[in-house]
């Protein structure tokens, strides 16, 4: 028996809650971070967005024809989705060939154009659906400010380096987290060399570090399970600073404890 498939008003609700959340932990500052999700399976738009515009895609998607992606817009804060979701999402479906798609927009709209970083998330979701054929996923990105000072300071941009630091923390870590967290170098958000990065290191971790900027998580769960991501390691990098203020006094946990905990639920991950 499969499960059955998120609603459109399920996934828009999740949208309004994970923005909140990552406004809440305060990781979006104005209108900074960006939500979109993926559906694969044929998805009735227009009661919620009933104006159409053709539109062309900032990369090509060939393996989403077909398929609706939900995004935010640009310019609108992440606090303000849940109370006004409609005015602060767009959803796209895909035309065949991965290169065009119509754009459908509420009565409401407050937005010119969809989020800056639709590129990346698109190219995300692109390369995950064409590589494992998934069709749900979530991809989240925002500007959690612990994880992002860590990178401000060179010998944290090395994923070795940042994935032993926040997984030392919490014994949860290493289960939410078993993939780690992957780091890049500091790039220009946007360009088509952070895209690159930002696709290759989402295959083999669940959630980025873009050095001196923020963060992109996915998940094929839920929304909510993206912004998990965010939080674990943005907790771990929390710790990880205030072990810093304080003259690296604390202790952690040691490698043996972090397997153990992963032995016991089973968890298999690099980091142990």
């Amino acid at each position: 028996m499969t499960d059955p498939k998120p609603t459109l008003d399920e996934l828009i609700e999740q949208i309004g809650e994970s923005g909140a959340r990552i406004c809440d932990i305060d990781a979006s500052e104005a209108g900074a971070g960006n939500i979109s999700v993926y559906m694969g399976w044929d998805v009735e738009v227009r009661r919620h967005f009933p104006n159409a515009e053709e539109i062309e895609l900032p990369v090509p998607a060939p393996s989403l024809a077909g398929g609706t992606v939900l995004a935010t817009g640009s310019g609108r804060r992440l606090r303000q989705i849940e109370r006004e979701p409609l005015a602060s999402i767009g959803a796209v479906k895909v035309h065949e060939g991965g290169l065009t798609g119509t754009l459908y927009t509420s009565n409401t709209r407050r937005f010119q154009r969809l989020t800056s970083e639709f590129n990346s998330h698109l190219a995300v979701h692109e390369d995950q659906v064409a590589a494992r054929g998934i069709d749900f996923q979530a991809v989240v990105h925002a500007q959690p400010p612990h994880l992002t000072y860590l990178s401000h300071i060179p010998a944290y941009r090395d994923t070795e380096r940042m994935n032993r630091a926040i997984l030392r923390w919490e014994p949860e870590t290493i289960v939410s987290l078993s993939d780690g967290i992957g780091v890049l170098e500091f790039m220009i958000p946007g360009s088509q060399e952070m895209g690159d990065a930002n696709v290759a290191g989402l295959r083999e971790h669940e959630i980025t570090l873009w050095s001196k900027h923020g963060t992109m998580s996915r998940s094929d769960i839920s929304v909510y399970r993206a912004v998990d991501r965010v939080e674990y390691a943005e907790t771990g990098a929390k710790y990880e600073y205030m072990d810093l203020v304080a003259g690296s006094r604390a202790e952690g946990l040691s490698r043996e404890d972090i397997a153990t905990v992963a032995n016991t639920f089973g968890i298999t991950s690099r980091w142990l």
